[in-house]
């Protein structure tokens, strides 16, 4: 079994979770969080706005998923979230320990 975590935009948060209840999950949690990645050297240029030199809003999607479904969800995540633009966000795949 694995721990899947995706970090993505939250105007697409909703959408990644329809899209994820058509998948076998043995649970999910979703939480606001705040964060920057490679753009953090764009942040300035956000200037007074509530941006600037601050970490950008996401939506962290944890979830734990067999090990024979974890292809499917993770292609589930990247068609409603990944637009190849910088920002898209993260999808991390942590093994779990067990007995």
């Amino acid at each position: 079994m694995k721990q899947v975590i995706a970090i993505v935009r939250p105007y697409l948060a909703e959408r990644v979770i329809e899209n994820l209840r058509l998948a076998p999950l043995e649970a999910l949690m979703v939480q606001e969080v705040k964060g920057y990645g490679r753009q953090k050297s764009y942040l300035e240029d956000y200037g007074d706005s509530e941006y600037g030199r601050a970490f950008l809003p996401k939506v962290e999607i944890s979830m734990w998923v067999e090990d024979f479904r974890l292809e499917e969800v993770i292609k589930r995540i990247q068609d409603v979230a990944c637009s190849g633009r910088m920002g898209d966000g993260k999808i991390m795949v942590l093994p779990l320990a067990g007995p």
